[in-house]
């Protein structure tokens, strides 16, 4: 597996953290953790298959895909090539008007977004590119084509600051206190524009936070610690849920991202 990124250009880096190209040159099992992003996924060459108890499941050719509490584990076969567009928080609005949060726990096909033709037609570009930075120029212009007017939610950029600060241990109640605005509509306004309420996006961030840091930390104990689990069949139960394996087998695994 190759992986490699690409920053956005200055007008679209307030909607898009990055460009991420996978390619296969061999069938591999990649396994995935939840993310803060939304991520809109374009396979010009090659399969890609859901690994699920349920069975293999073909991933569609282009993909949308919102915020989540569990991983995933994807197979790619031979010669497979996908570009990953990874959204901001809020960067959904920029090409769509769908509610952020009727993704959450879900991927559906782009063509909920876009028109099949133009699905196509982009694929098959992506696929005749000499290479990769042409590929990152072609969604670029397809995208800043499709983007929509609006702003940024000052309030909601504070939260997510907030939250980010605190490595996700930030409590809803006070983060709506300290901006003089009901838990209620905060909650409502946070899923809408982000695709997660606000509890849930915190546990994405915590949990991110100390697998990225878990080397420097003397014990997974002490790292649970700082995470603010003071319960371990607590922590060990959200763990599992967020990675599909107990701490231990996790660390001790292949490769994630």
């Amino acid at each position: 597996m190759q992986i490699r990124k690409f920053p956005p250009s200055a007008i679209l880096a307030p909607f898009i953290r990055e460009f991420v190209i996978i390619e296969s040159d061999v069938e591999f099992d990649s396994h995935t953790i939840p993310d803060t992003a939304l991520v809109m996924a374009f396979r010009y060459m090659g399969n890609i298959l859901h690994i699920a108890d349920g069975g293999n499941a073909p991933v569609p050719s282009g993909a949308v895909s919102g915020l989540r509490r569990s991983g995933r584990s994807f197979h790619y076969t031979k010669g497979t090539a996908n570009l990953l567009v990874i959204l901001r928080e809020g960067g959904m609005a920029a090409f769509s008007r769908m509610p952020a949060h009727e993704l959450f726990g879900q991927s559906i096909s782009s063509e909920n977004l876009f028109p099949r033709r133009e699905l196509e037609e982009i694929l098959q570009r992506l696929a005749a590119a000499p290479h990769h930075p042409a590929r990152i120029g072609i969604m670029e212009t397809f995208l800043l084509n499709r983007m929509l007017p609006g702003k940024t939610d000052p309030l909601i950029r504070q939260v997510l600051q907030t939250i980010k600060i605190q490595h996700g241990t930030a409590r809803v109640k006070e983060l709506a206190q300290a901006l003089y605005i009901s838990q209620d509509a905060l909650e409502k306004r946070f899923r809408s524009q982000i695709g997660a309420t606000p509890k849930q996006y915190a546990s994405i961030i915590r949990l991110r936070h100390l697998i990225e840091r878990y080397s420097s930390f003397p014990s997974l104990t002490a790292a649970s610690y700082e995470a603010g689990y003071f319960d371990q069949s607590h922590f060990i139960k959200d763990f599992r849920l967020f990675t599909g394996q107990t701490p231990k087998d996790f660390f001790a695994s292949a490769r994630y991202w």
